[in-house]
């Protein structure tokens, strides 16, 4: 049976600074948020500005490939 192509998909939103400043991926430093969206009104990659628990502030999540 073939899945069906949803419009909504989950993405993973993860914090671009904490990334910038050399946190290691496999470490628990880098903030990441799980949501949907939309893809057919959203084909682009997703930001959002959430709050990063280890930048002490609200900073940019872009959306990253599963």
């Amino acid at each position: 049976m073939a899945k069906k192509k949803d419009a909504r998909v989950a993405v993973i939103l993860e914090c671009t600074s904490c990334i910038q400043n050399g946190v290691k991926k496999v470490s628990t430093g880098i903030s990441r948020y799980i949501t949907q969206k939309n893809r057919h009104n959203t084909p682009n990659r997703l930001e959002l500005r959430k709050f990063c628990p280890y930048c002490y502030k609200h900073m940019i999540h872009g959306e990253i490939k599963k």
